[in-house]
């Protein structure tokens, strides 16, 4: 019979030890994990009241800018400088009586050859349309004579002056009337263009006809006018204008009276 405390006596379960341990362990693990769980929703759940305003801020923000840029495309924004450089300021004293607009057609015919002019080749024929506006003026500081005859004002005034003619470039058109495959057709056009100042100005002076009568009833009563408003019986006369650059009246012929008979 062995006495308590012997070397036969009873010793603790090692399985039950490990058992208890081990459910430790596992509820250690078990308190980490809900804490870990426990810290992530508090993360989220903030999140998710904090997130939904940046997003939202952030968004606006987008749509305002995507907005404005579809604002651009669909409207047009479109910025146009003027700039201005004044080289010479003057006055000037002139009497503009007429202004005259007329469709012009301007032709060119251009002829070349080859071989030192042994081998002509076809001609090309380039005619522009445009419509063209005329000014005419007399100068006011040009000499100016009077002379009175009765209840008349005899008046020499200058001679007859026009603008630059103003070709309306938007409505200018360009026609080929005789083309050939040996020709370029385009250099005799660019030529054309290049001549169209020159031309205009030389229909000016053959267009005067058709504005020195208006001219002469504008200066008329231009005078007339004046004679009014400088004198006290200026309405009792009337003004004749001949401009400078007119022939002169002829005189009369002289009167041949018959011989007497005997």
């Amino acid at each position: 019979m062995t006495t308590a405390g012997g070397p036969g006596a009873a010793r603790p379960d090692t399985g039950t030890a490990r058992r208890s341990q081990l459910a430790w362990a596992v509820a250690a693990a078990a308190i980490a994990v809900v804490a870990i769980v426990t810290t992530g929703v508090v993360y989220v759940l903030h999140s998710a009241r904090t997130l939904p305003m940046d997003v939202l801020g952030q968004g606006r923000a987008a749509l305002r800018e995507a907005a404005e840029v579809a604002a651009a495309f669909r409207t047009g924004t479109v910025t146009t400088s003027f700039r201005s450089y004044a080289t010479r300021v003057r006055g000037t004293s002139r009497l503009e009586f007429a202004e005259l607009r007329q469709l012009e057609a301007f032709e060119r015919r251009d002829s070349e050859s080859l071989l030192w002019g042994t081998l002509s080749l076809p001609d090309v024929v380039v005619e522009a349309r445009a419509p063209v506006e005329y000014t005419y003026y007399l100068d006011l500081d040009a000499e100016w004579r009077f002379r009175l005859s009765g209840r008349d004002v005899e008046v020499r005034a200058p001679a007859v002056a026009w603008n630059q003619p103003a070709v309306d470039v938007s409505a200018l058109r360009y026609e080929v009337r005789e083309g050939s495959v040996l020709r370029n057709e385009e250099i005799v056009q660019d030529r054309l263009r290049a001549e169209l100042t020159a031309l205009a100005a030389m229909r000016a002076q053959q267009h005067l006809p058709l504005v020195r009568e208006v001219g002469r009833r504008k200066v008329e009563a231009f005078v007339e006018t004046w004679l009014l408003q400088r004198f006290a019986d200026g309405a009792g006369y009337r003004a004749r204008v001949r401009f400078a650059d007119e022939p002169a009246a002829a005189p009369p012929p002289p009167l041949v009276l018959p011989t007497p008979a005997g």
